[in-house]
C-alpha cells in the first residue's frame, strides 16, 4: 500500500534553546551503553519502532548491526525508570560537526507518563556534549503521534519538510507477532 509520508526536520542551534522537561523524578535514569550490543539496539529498534513502520533496518544481519554500531561516531543511550529500561536513543556525530538524534523512543507501556520529555531532555543535553554548533532530528507522520510536539516542546524548530509516497505493508510489523492491537 502506498502512503504519503511527511518527514519533518528539526534543529537546535544553541544549547540555550533547550527547554528541559519540568518533571523531576529520581526514579528516572540515563546511561550510555558501554559495550556494543547489536541485540540490544535491534530489540529497541523493533520494540519502539515496530508500531510505527520502522522497517529500514529489519532486514539487517547481525554483522550489519555490528558494523554500524562499531563506528566511533555512534553512541547508544538508555533511559530507565525504577531500573527498568524504558527507551533508547542513538546519537550520531555527523561529519559536519553536528549531532543527530538518529533513533529515539519509548517502549509503548511508558507512553503518556511524562517520561518521553525526561528522556529527550537527557538526550539533547548529551548531544550538546558532542557538538557546539547544532543538534538535529527528524520525525515523520509514521512516528508516534506526540513525537513532533515533544521535540518542539523541548526547543527544536522546524527547518525543512518533505512529503513522499512510500510503499508500506497494510499493518505495522509490531515488535513481535500479536503485540499490536488490531486497530493499528
Amino acid at each position: 500500500m502506498q502512503r504519503a509520508v511527511t518527514t519533518t526536520y528539526l534543529q537546535m542551534l544553541a544549547e540555550s534553546e533547550l527547554k528541559p522537561s519540568s518533571r523531576h523524578d529520581p526514579a528516572f535514569g540515563f546511561a550510555q551503553v558501554q559495550r556494543i550490543s547489536p541485540e540490544l539496539n535491534r530489540f529497541f529498534y523493533t520494540a519502539v519502532g515496530g508500531e510505527w513502520f520502522w522497517l529500514d533496518r529489519l532486514s539487517w544481519t547481525y554483522q550489519q548491526w555490528l558494523d554500524y554500531l562499531s563506528q566511533p561516531t555512534i553512541q547508544t543511550w538508555l533511559g530507565t525508570y525504577q531500573g527498568i529500561p524504558i527507551g533508547y536513543c542513538e546519537l550520531v556525530q555527523e561529519p559536519d560537526g553536528s549531532a543527530q538524534i538518529g533513533y529515539f523512543g519509548l517502549l509503548a507501556q511508558w507512553h503518556g507518563q511524562g517520561l518521553g520529555g525526561l528522556l529527550i531532555t537527557a538526550v539533547i543535553q548529551q548531544a550538546w556534549q558532542l557538538t557546539n554548533s547544532r543538534v538535529w532530528v527528524h520525525t515523520c507522520t509514521l512516528d508516534g503521534p506526540t513525537a513532533l510536539a515533544n521535540y518542539q516542546a523541548r526547543g527544536f524548530t522546524i527547518y525543512a519538510e518533505k512529503t513522499e509516497l512510500v510503499e508500506l505493508p497494510n499493518q505495522a510489523p509490531g515488535p513481535w507477532l500479536g503485540a499490536l492491537p488490531q486497530s493499528i
